[in-house]
């Protein structure tokens, strides 16, 4: 027997969350913090995080987990960097700490300011639905505007990345040159946004394709029509040639997403999409 059929990836999955909880555990114990809710993982479980209380009240306990050689770069202080961006409603990495495991793991712990307000979706799609009031959009574009005049060092996606991705999902022939750049979120799904307006996970934030953000929003709801087309009209640059480009990366990037079984529902929307905008 091979020893990798599904009873045995369910179980390797099932203990690898136990050992999560430990370090979430490990980590509440380091800072003095009693966790308080069911911890909540993140893609792939590479995370958990959950509340807390502590002498200073209530906070978030985030535990990301990296094999040593990915544990290191702008991903890994994502969150903690983005202290530095003004004008957007998200939290404050207040602490940090890391550690080891046994060499093959890396781990990093992060207390974080708590959020009010709940996930738009329990998954990055929208759920039906989901159609926050007026005045969260107003809020939205102020922090999008506010986050694209940041000055930062920080990349979230080059040209490199543009052409692998592009070239991966559509063809060698196809090309996305990128003329214009901004400071973008980089990963702008529904379960990164709350009600009321809050905006988490910053892992991947930096500079990218002007209107990198309204195309990730935009991609990932084209399983709701009404929805998909409430965004275009609130996000004029969806219908310029920078949002034309940026739909293009961010939808072969999801496609890439799909192939490894991540939201297969938007495989055929996404190849329609791109194959308007290609022609």
């Amino acid at each position: 027997m091979s020893g990798d059929g599904p009873n045995d990836v369910a179980e390797a999955n099932r203990r690898f969350r136990i050992w999560m909880r430990q370090n979430l555990d490990h980590a509440a114990d380091h800072f003095g913090l009693a966790v308080t809710a069911e911890p909540v993982f993140g893609w792939r479980d590479r995370s958990v995080g959950a509340r807390t209380d502590g002498p200073q009240g209530r906070r978030w306990l985030r535990v990301v987990s990296e094999q040593p050689q990915w544990a290191q770069g702008p991903g890994w202080t994502g969150n903690a960097d983005a202290n530095d961006v003004p004008g957007v409603p998200k939290p404050r990495v207040l602490a940090g700490y890391e550690w080891d495991e046994g060499g093959w793991r890396r781990q990093r712990a992060e207390v974080m300011t708590l959020m009010p307000g709940a996930p738009c979706s329990t998954t990055d799609t929208p759920q039906p639905g989901t159609d926050p009031p007026d005045a969260w959009w107003a809020g939205l574009r102020i922090g999008l505007r506010s986050l694209a005049a940041t000055v930062t060092d920080r990349v979230s996606i080059d040209q490199d990345k543009v052409d692998r991705r592009v070239r991966t999902a559509f063809g060698e022939d196809v090309r996305v040159p990128i003329q214009r750049w901004e400071t973008v979120h980089g990963d702008l799904h529904w379960a990164n946004l709350l009600n009321p307006l809050g905006i988490l996970d910053w892992e991947l934030w930096g500079r990218g394709p002007v209107g990198t953000d309204a195309a990730t929003l935009y991609c990932y709801s084209l399983n709701d029509p009404a929805l998909a087309r409430k965004i275009r009209g609130w996000c004029p640059v969806l219908d310029t040639p920078d949002g034309h480009r940026a739909q293009l990366y961010v939808a072969a990037r999801l496609l890439g997403r799909a192939e490894l079984g991540d939201h297969p529902e938007l495989t055929d929307p996404l190849r329609h999409l791109a194959a308007e905008l290609l022609a």
